[in-house]
């Protein structure tokens, strides 16, 4: 391999690597992160991502709390993503059958897709129970299988892959309390089932519910969750959340496909 090759592959690895820690970044969302947890997430030492969180704060993507020394997502990640506001057409398609899931079954509703190793929140939708589940916010990212999202994503993927993806979030998942091979049993379950459910979910005395949206090859296109409190999601109820989380997947589905055809030359 030439200098020039080398100098190539380094700046590549340092990217790869800030983006690395700028991923752990916007898990945390408003509250933050630790230099020590970002250590810790990426397996990298202390003094390089040091270094980068200096860089990436220099340009404006991720700022520091100067009372608690967190990081957080800077101003210029954000106008940056701006420039693409249509790039997850799927929110568009899903969108009024997302309201139309919320109201039948009263609770909140969110649509996650996947994105590398990721499974991101896009869009919430809540019912009109008085009380409403808001576990997590649009544009939380969290490692696949984290959530029910995520679960039943890795579900609808060959096994290799998905094995494959769970191995390789393994450091972040353990800072979640989660395993490997607890998450691989949640995957073959949702796989059976066709849906996975937490009884207990991210926030206390919550349930959550997941099915997947595939198309026509059975690609998973992206997640339908409904979040409630854990009396509204038990055994007794769960099937009729079931049913209607699937109809609307299958909409979903039928729908982005009848666009696309219209779409093709």
């Amino acid at each position: 391999m030439d200098a020039e090759s080398k100098s190539s592959t380094r700046g590549a690895q340092s990217l790869r690597r800030a983006l690395a820690v700028l991923r752990l970044v916007a898990e945390t969302q408003e509250r933050g992160i630790r230099l020590v947890d970002l250590v810790a997430g990426t397996g990298l030492n202390r003094p390089t991502v040091h270094r980068m969180l200096q860089v990436l704060r220099e340009e404006g993507v991720v700022e520091q709390d100067g009372e608690t020394r967190r990081y957080r997502v800077g101003a210029e990640l954000a106008l940056l993503g701006m420039a693409r506001g249509s790039r997850f057409p799927i929110r568009g398609v899903a969108e009024p059958f997302l309201y139309e899931l919320a109201a039948k079954v009263g609770d909140t509703v969110f649509l996650t897709i996947r994105q590398g190793g990721d499974s991101v929140a896009i869009d919430r939708v809540t019912g009109n129970y008085p009380i409403q589940v808001l576990a997590t916010e649009t544009g939380v990212r969290r490692p696949l299988g984290a959530g029910v999202a995520g679960v039943v994503i890795l579900a609808s993927l060959p096994g290799a892959e998905a094995t494959a993806l769970a191995a390789g979030n393994a450091r972040r998942l353990t800072r979640l309390g989660l395993t490997v091979a607890g998450l691989q049993e949640r995957v073959e379950e949702a796989r059976a089932l066709g849906y996975a459910w937490a009884p207990m979910g991210v926030v206390p005395n919550t349930s959550a519910v997941a099915v997947p949206v595939v198309d026509e090859l059975g690609k998973p296109l992206a997640a339908v969750t409904v979040a409630a409190m854990a009396d509204r999601l038990s055994r007794e109820r769960l099937p009729v959340v079931v049913t209607a989380l699937r109809d609307t997947a299958r909409r979903i589905a039928r729908r982005r496909s009848e666009l696309d055809g219209r779409r093709a030359p």
